[in-house]
This record gives C-alpha cells, sequence and structure tokens, in this order.
C-alpha cells in the first residue's frame, strides 16, 4: 500500500462517531497502516438544528487525550498513534478557536470549513431558493475567508467539502467552473505556508474524485504546494484507509511524489 498513514479519523470522541478507539487502531494495525491520527472534532458555535443538539461536535480534549495515551502505551511498537484534531473554522469563533488551538501540543491541527454562514452544506437547506452553483460558490467563498483569517492549522480538509453533499454531488463541478475563487485559495494557502488534505471521504458518498478533485491538486502543485497529508475521514473501522490506492493515483497524477505526516506540528514527508 503506497500510502500507510491515515491522518483524517473519528472515533467515539466525536460527536459523529460511536466506533471505540481502540477498535480502531486495531483496524488500522490490521490494514497495514503504520501510522494513524486521530482527529477528533472540535466545532464552537456548531448551529443547533433539531437533527444536532447543542455542544454535539464540542470535544472533551481531556477524556481524547487519556484514552490515546492509554492506546499508545498498548499498542507502542505496532502503529504511531498522533494526537490530532480537526478544527471547525468560522469567522465568529476565532478567538476561542485560536486559544483552543494553543492550549494542548498537538501534533496535527487540521483546518475545515463544516459551517457556511450558519448553515452546514450537510442539511438539504443550504441548497434550497437557489442554484447549486451558487451554493457551491458561497462555501468557497467562505473558505477562503477562514484561510485568511485563522492561521491555527496545518492543512486545511476536504476544500470542496460541499460537493460530497449537494443535490447532484460533483457530477456538474470541476476546478474550471469556480477557477477565479481556487486560485485565490491556493495562493493563499501557500502564502500562509500551509497544505491541503487529500480527503477519500466523499468517494464513500458517491462523489467520483476525492477531495478536493484532482485539477484542484493539480494546481496546487504547479503552484509550488508541496504539503499534502491524506485522510480517510473514516467514523469507523470498516472505512480506515478506505480508498487509498486511489489516493496515491491521484497524487501521483497531480505530480507529487510524496505525502505529509506531522508530528509536534512539524511536516515530514513519506514517498509515495
Amino acid at each position: 500500500m503506497p500510502v500507510t498513514a491515515d491522518c483524517h479519523l473519528h472515533s467515539s470522541h466525536s460527536g459523529d462517531s460511536h466506533a471505540p478507539m481502540e477498535d480502531m487502531v486495531r483496524q488500522g494495525i490490521a490494514a497495514g497502516l503504520d501510522t494513524m491520527c486521530f482527529t477528533e472534532h472540535h466545532d464552537i458555535d456548531y448551529p443547533v438544528t433539531r437533527e444536532e443538539p447543542e455542544n454535539i461536535f464540542l470535544l472533551n480534549t481531556d477524556s481524547y487525550l487519556y484514552d490515546l495515551a492509554r492506546l499508545k502505551e498498548k499498542y507502542a511498537g505496532q502503529i504511531r498513534l498522533l494526537f490530532g484534531v480537526e478544527l471547525g473554522l468560522q469567522p465568529e469563533a476565532f478567538r476561542p478557536v485560536s486559544v483552543y488551538a494553543k492550549s494542548f501540543e498537538f501534533d496535527f491541527i487540521i483546518g475545515s470549513s463544516h459551517v457556511c454562514h450558519g448553515t452546514d452544506p450537510y442539511f438539504p437547506a443550504f441548497y434550497e431558493n437557489r442554484t447549486e452553483a451558487e451554493a457551491y460558490r458561497e462555501y468557497f467563498e467562505s473558505v477562503l475567508e477562514n484561510i485568511k483569517k485563522f492561521s491555527c492549522y496545518d492543512v486545511y480538509g476536504h476544500l470542496d467539502y460541499v460537493v460530497r453533499y449537494g443535490p447532484n454531488r460533483d457530477r456538474d463541478y470541476s476546478y474550471e467552473a469556480y477557477r477565479d475563487i481556487f486560485e485565490e485559495i491556493l495562493h493563499a494557502l501557500i502564502e500562509k505556508e500551509k497544505g491541503i488534505e487529500l480527503n477519500t471521504g466523499g468517494l464513500r458518498n458517491g462523489t467520483r474524485d476525492v477531495h478536493p478533485c484532482l485539477e484542484v491538486l493539480k494546481r496546487y502543485r504547479e503552484l509550488g504546494g508541496e504539503i499534502v497529508t491524506v485522510g480517510s475521514d473514516a467514523h469507523s473501522p470498516q472505512d480506515i484507509a478506505a480508498d487509498f490506492d486511489r489516493a496515491a493515483e491521484a497524487l501521483k497524477a497531480a505530480g507529487f511524489r510524496y505525502y505529509t505526516v506531522f508530528e509536534k506540528r512539524t511536516p515530514e514527508f513519506k514517498k509515495l
């Protein structure tokens, strides 16, 4: 397996997973991974809805860290377990998010846009009373806003997350259709020395391509981008390292010969 580090994982410490962390670790070992980085959700000011109760994505970090430390000791020599977090970025939560990121000695921080102007694109309401293209563009513009405002992350997660849940997924979506905004996004990331994530989660949800799509990956590399982590976005053991062969093919097609793993917020490059 060309990619042996899964750097986007959720266990029962995340509000949308019921998987015991130890079950995830055992499956990662069985899948042939040498590194797993748990990136439990922490979304401050996530909107309260009928579907999502209050504080569902607020992480009990002490409990998470205790569980991880226990498993690191138990499985030492079998797999490297890293301490990560996936921060939901919203301009309104700038101060508490930035303070939180400095409060723990994380190995790795993913910055993600799960909420766009008060609504998670996961919900159909985000696409109501407008075209799919208008909804996608608003999401990408909010990503750019977050990239410019925040610096407390190492890579930006699933840049085109919105297409995972759009009415037609990525059927009518392409880099070219949003070239202007992606140019700004990629230039801003490179200027701030931040990386991006190749996320295979959308493939399990019916997308044709990885996140972000191959054209975005190619353009990031053309602009001089080098930092790309790989994550399955697994919320259950069976999805760990899912479609990693596809991820490696996409990286190579985009011009990458290495992928990235962060430990103590420092990137290391692993050959594909």
